[in-house]
């Protein structure tokens, strides 16, 4: 596909508006929770029918406005396909949702597969986002991302925090809730942290964190065992601010295992530094 028909600041503008209409959708449950259907499809992994509503609502503005895209969303799943794929989590913060905690947002990205133009006359090497937009809802905060333009929260373009070192780093992090198998390589991380930082956050939801990350108020994020939807739009958002996000392994272009760590300039070498002896391959 030449550039000249890969329009990102179109595609950005149709990823903003299904997130806005997501998380219309999102308030409007949030006003009746107690008369949401709850179910769980593993322990500790909940979809209620305000996800459900929340993601065929992105999707039908996806599909009517992209439909040479591939779609994969968290609740209806899909596949990769054509030049690019929608990555969607409707919800990212389930639990906090569910239990009235307004700390939860919608995560759209667009991944450009490898081989698609999408600046200049040269191919994309690898898989890569090139759009993510994070809506919160409950704070009217909506980070924006653009593949080699920037990032913004609003109308005010992003940058990652100036802090120089883990000793003066706030970190954000996810403790294991639904797959603990790998809960024996996080534990040794969260334990290193701990008297290495400022200090560290759990909030519950990962594209919050890593926007947060992209506008400063982290230093750096790490968690195991997410999904491509959590992370695909918050990865751009931090790489578009200056910072850095990666696989923990370094063995995919983007962290689309959900094995991941995020920060500034300065703070993501030293976290993974910090992370790499805990972690095994996968």
């Amino acid at each position: 596909m030449p550039s000249s028909q890969f329009h990102l600041s179109e595609y950005l503008n149709t990823a903003i508006s299904a997130a806005r209409t997501g998380a219309a959708i999102l308030q409007a449950h949030s006003l009746r929770r107690s008369d949401l259907v709850i179910d769980k499809k593993a322990r500790n992994d909940l979809v209620s029918q305000a996800d459900r509503d929340a993601e065929a609502a992105i999707i039908e503005q996806l599909q009517e406005n992209t439909p040479q895209f591939g779609i994969v969303a968290e609740e209806t799943g899909g596949q990769a396909s054509g030049a690019a794929t929608w990555y969607i989590d409707p919800l990212d913060g389930t639990t906090n949702f569910l239990h009235g905690i307004p700390h939860y947002a919608v995560s759209i990205a667009l991944v450009a597969h490898e081989g698609t133009y999408v600046q200049g006359d040269q191919p994309l090497e690898v898989d890569t986002p090139v759009i993510g937009v994070v809506y919160d809802p409950n704070r009217e905060e909506l980070f924006t991302a653009m593949y080699g333009v920037g990032a913004w929260l609003n109308e005010h373009r992003l940058g990652c925090s100036q802090t120089e070192s883990l000793s003066e780093a706030l970190l954000a992090t996810g403790l294991p809730f639904r797959d603990f198998s790998f809960a024996e390589q996080y534990m040794p991380t969260l334990n290193a942290a701990l008297p290495l930082t400022r200090g560290v956050r759990r909030m519950g939801s990962a594209a919050l964190d890593l926007a947060w990350v992209a506008c400063g108020r982290y230093d750096g994020y790490w968690e195991m065992g997410l999904a491509p939807w959590d992370v695909a739009a918050g990865t751009l958002i931090v790489r578009e601010a200056g910072g850095d996000a990666q696989d923990i392994l370094h063995a995919e272009p983007w962290p689309r295992s959900g094995f991941i760590y995020a920060g500034n300039a300065n703070v993501a070498p030293a976290l993974h530094e910090m992370l790499r002896p805990h972690v095994r391959n996968r």
